[in-house]
């Protein structure tokens, strides 16, 4: 009887189309997959996410971890919200944004305090576009509608005394589509990260006009920190796993030290070869410039966090308005990364 039970059960479970692997199930199978999106695997600043594959790190903990990819974080984050995946490695802004629609996203491993980011422009109009108050008139590319790059965009403009109307936001992606849209003219100037970045420098079809990889430059250009890349699940799913999320934490941080430990060239080394696009030398030198964004312990700054709140406040179409029903103490969490000793 007992048997026959086990089996019904088993059967109706696959009728109705149980899913062990949505972030609200509390009964998903321990050595199941977990399925991370990143928004964007091969950019740099998402670095993190295959060199602890590539360095045995997930394996190491004992997890069965599958990445997949995602052009942009604005995609990837609706694919956390569907169930399909588990976690998102995107930037850490979309957890505020999810709460003013009622979903609770938080952030468990923070993997750097500053975008990233770099404000491109064009070499044939370097000469006229010297800061965001340049930005009148011009066709800025944003990595799509809604990205942390078209907030961050906007909310440059607006410290250069414009506003969104003064110049025309193009959705132009991430590398060669970034690229492209600088060759043909499709943008005059856009945010974009490494190796993109290195890509256009090398080629001389561009130059750096806003440079976001360093505390430095992001205080110099936004106001203070930026926390961006990050390691964000669902609300439900962090407390029904906490074993789990333990062992993530521990994975992504060891890779942290790891990379505040070696050079560019030996991190590049790590990395799948089709990441160097048959320039092994280029891809070390996007390494290098972006590595220092990385923060080696994983720990969100509560001030960081109160600045990516300010930004969004103002340039979020979700969060203006909002800003005092957020809850930042949900938005990320330190309780993993707090444990792993130094």
């Amino acid at each position: 009887m007992r048997k026959f039970l086990a089996v019904s059960a088993v059967l109706a479970c696959f009728v109705a189309g149980c899913r062990g692997t949505s972030p609200d199930s509390t009964a998903a199978a321990s050595d199941g997959p977990i399925k991370i999106m990143v928004g964007g695997i091969d950019k740099v600043i998402y670095l993190p996410a295959k060199l602890t594959e590539q360095l045995g790190g997930f394996q190491a903990e004992g997890l069965n971890v599958q990445l997949l990819t995602e052009p942009s974080g604005a995609t990837a984050e609706n694919v956390l919200i569907s169930g399909d995946v588990q976690g998102v490695v995107g930037f850490y802004d979309h957890t505020i944004d999810l709460q003013t629609k009622g979903k609770c996203i938080t952030s468990v491993v923070q993997f750097a305090d500053v975008p990233g980011e770099v404000e491109m422009v064009a070499a044939a109009k370097a000469a006229t576009i010297k800061s965001p108050a340049d930005f009148k008139g011009r066709k800025m590319g944003v990595t799509s509608p809604g990205s942390s790059t078209d907030f961050l965009t906007r909310y440059l403009a607006t410290k250069g005394g414009l506003t969104s109307a003064d110049y025309t936001t193009v959705k132009a992606g991430a590398g060669t589509t970034f690229i492209a849209a600088i060759d043909n003219g499709g943008i005059d100037a856009g945010m974009t990260t490494d190796p993109t970045a290195a890509k256009l420098v090398s080629s001389g079809k561009a130059k750096v006009l806003l440079d976001m990889r360093t505390e430095d430059g992001t205080k110099q250009a936004l106001g203070g920190l930026y926390p961006a890349s990050s390691l964000y699940l669902d609300c439900a799913w962090v407390q029904s796993h906490p074993a789990q999320v333990q062992k993530l934490a521990n994975a992504f941080v060891k890779t942290l030290r790891w990379i505040k430990g070696h050079s560019a060239e030996e991190i590049a080394a790590r990395m799948p070869a089709e990441y160097a696009a048959g320039n092994p030398q280029l891809y070390a030198q996007a390494v290098h410039d972006s590595m220092g964004m990385f923060n080696g312990d994983g720990l969100m700054k509560a001030d960081g966090a109160k600045n990516v709140l300010d930004v969004l406040s103002q340039f979020s179409p979700n969060v203006k308005g909002k800003k005092d029903q957020v809850d930042l103490s949900r938005t990320y969490t330190t309780q993993f990364t707090a444990k792993i000793a130094g």
